[in-house]
């Protein structure tokens, strides 16, 4: 976390905002100015009809005193007006200006957030980060919105009441005034020692809505294995701590307006008490008294409003903290400057590549293999060899820590990325599909993709019949992750995905692993057709499906320990022996 201030670090941010801002705040500050002015023409009023003083007359050239007064009607009105027309301005620019930064500020950290590598997301849940995009972005709306211009208005109030006081009589504007120091400097103390109570309250929500997003991910299994209850008691946990973070906070916030009401008292009674004795001794007139009496009071309610806003203010800034904090966070993966030929031939080396998901615990390690360009390469192995992770590398979702890996002959590292990523087609034996229809599933990726190729990837991948047999066909709605669809129905519009993508290298992450035998030997008729004349990888656990690969390495531990045909590797009698004779109960 930066050591720099949240209010200077959001400033920072704020530069290009600079303009509204200021014509935001100078709305604010002209408000006020002719919201304070009423109670000194009330006073000039009461000094016009007591004391029959024809200060009016000079400078308009009106005399009597039904003239004046008349005169004194009509500035009222145009401060009354000019008074409305600029609270108008301010709450339209402030709100404006409220909407504006949090559209941007969500936008700004949710793009930084996709640029971040896979390992920032493994550890932190996703419940934490949706609560920084939306409710820590909310929370600084929320004080753009009203707070913002409290805090300027305040500011304001005391300098135009301490500069009438000290104009209208020296003598007692001390002794009224001669409590804002302790009350600013106060309210600076307070709003430090705010600071980290609110800084646990942001943590704590980001904790519960981790675990509320984590347990609405997984209500399929919290009720297969019927823990309700304890998952009941679990988020009863997580809302019990943010409720007592959030009263310790309250209760030292809520402290906060009495104590301020105790130091205005002081101010009030010394302009009643020693305002009356400057009256009593014709230094102070009637009207000017009057009008102090009314400034004090003015005075009053705002600053114990000061309280509300403090407290409005750390919350925003404990928020600001943790969206900054994310726009701070560090992009391991930095995208490199070359961009592929519109042709990529798809041939791939990759040399002494280690790497680990943790420091001093490698996946792979020191692993060299080439993958052909428009051939089928297939690799294979038991469960954690490093199958997987030799895609995300190739994919470049994780950083290698040392070796190199080649595409057409170029280090991938000086690949812009979004250039090497859009050449490879990518199914996952994980599917995700997102809450939409299912056309618009398909077509992820490839968004100018006409209905015609999208029926025709769906034939290729074996999904077209069972779509057609939903309720709205293309046009249905799979829900959230898909889950209104079965796993074979997912694993096959997730390869008409990559289908209607056509891109020069495909990789098959255990592409047929969610679907029976029947919908295995489709798929895999329309495989042999879609990998043609294209650089594929294939990674299976079911033998069965590699059998035609061109070439198939076998891992065991992060390392290549056996490579050829299928027919080359059972009769070697290895690894892959073993489990093909596993697989299929042959004999070797």
């Amino acid at each position: 976390m930066s050591n720099v201030h949240p209010f200077v670090r959001l400033m920072s941010y704020a530069r290009k905002y600079r303009q509204q801002i200021w014509t935001a705040t100078t709305c604010s500050i002209l408000n006020k100015f002719f919201d304070l002015a009423p109670p000194v023409l009330i006073g000039a009023a009461i000094d016009l009809v007591l004391q029959k003083e024809n200060f009016w007359a000079n400078p308009f050239g009106v005399q009597g005193l039904a003239a004046q007064l008349l005169v004194l009607s009509a500035i009222s009105g145009v401060i009354w007006g000019l008074e409305s027309i600029f609270e108008y301005a301010y709450a339209l620019q402030w709100r404006n200006l409220a909407q504006t930064v949090q559209h941007d500020l969500r936008l700004d950290a949710y793009q930084h957030l996709q640029e971040l590598e896979l390992a920032f997301f493994e550890d932190r849940s996703s419940g934490g980060l949706m609560s920084i995009l939306s409710d820590d972005v909310n929370q600084l709306e929320r004080f753009l919105d009203g707070g913002a211009n409290e805090v300027i208005q305040v500011s304001a109030t005391i300098l135009l009441i301490g500069g009438a006081f000290f104009v209208i009589t020296p003598n007692v504007a001390w002794l009224a005034l001669s409590p804002m120091p302790f009350i600013l400097w106060g309210s600076i103390w307070f709003q430090k020692f705010l600071a980290p109570r609110y800084a646990e309250v942001r943590e704590k929500v980001g904790m519960l809505n981790g675990q509320l997003s984590n347990n609405i991910g997984g209500i399929t299994t919290i009720k297969a294995f019927v823990t309700e209850a304890y998952e009941r008691q679990r988020i009863e946990k997580e809302s019990n701590q943010y409720r007592q973070s959030n009263r310790k906070a309250i209760a030292y916030s809520a402290a906060f307006v009495p104590l301020i009401r105790v130091l205005i008292f002081i101010g009030f009674i010394a302009i009643l008490y020693f305002g009356g004795l400057e009256v009593q001794a014709n230094r102070l007139s009637v009207g000017n008294y009057s009008v102090m009496i009314y400034l004090i009071q003015r005075l009053l309610w705002p600053l114990t409003r000061l309280g509300e806003t403090l407290d409005q203010y750390q919350r925003a800034m404990a928020s600001t903290n943790r969206i900054l904090d994310l726009l701070d966070t560090p992009i391991a993966i930095h995208s490199g400057s070359q961009v592929l030929d519109s042709v990529v031939n798809g041939d791939i080396q990759l040399k002494n590549v280690t790497f680990g998901y943790a420091p001093n615990f490698p996946i792979v390690e020191n692993l060299s293999l080439e993958i052909a360009a428009h051939k089928t390469t297939a690799i294979v192995g038991a469960t954690g060899s490093g199958k997987s992770t030799l895609v995300k590398l190739l994919l470049r979702l994780y950083e290698i820590q040392s070796g190199n890996i080649f595409l057409d002959r170029i280090d991938i590292r000086d690949l812009e990325l979004r250039s090497l990523r859009s050449c490879m087609g990518w199914v996952s034996q994980d599917v995700f599909l997102f809450h939409g229809s299912v056309l618009e599933n398909i077509a992820y990726g490839s968004f100018d993709a006409t209905v015609d190729r999208i029926v025709e990837a769906a034939k290729i991948a074996e999904a077209h019949d069972f779509i057609q047999s939903l309720p709205n066909g293309y046009d249905t709605i799979v829900g959230e992750r898909g889950q209104k669809l079965s796993g074979g129905q997912r694993q096959r519009i997730a390869i008409a995905r990559a289908v209607l993508r056509n891109p020069p290298i495909l990789i098959l992450d255990e592409a047929t692993s969610a679907v029976d035998n029947e919908t295995e030997a489709a798929i895999q008729k329309s495989l042999d057709y879609i990998t043609k004349n294209r650089t594929t990888i294939a990674i299976a656990h079911r033998l069965s499906t590699i059998r035609s690969a061109d070439r198939i390495y076998v891992m065991d531990q992060g390392k290549v320990v056996e490579l050829g045909t299928h027919d080359e590797l059972v009769a070697n009698n290895g690894i892959y022996a073993g489990l093909w004779n596993l697989q299929t109960g042959q004999k070797i």
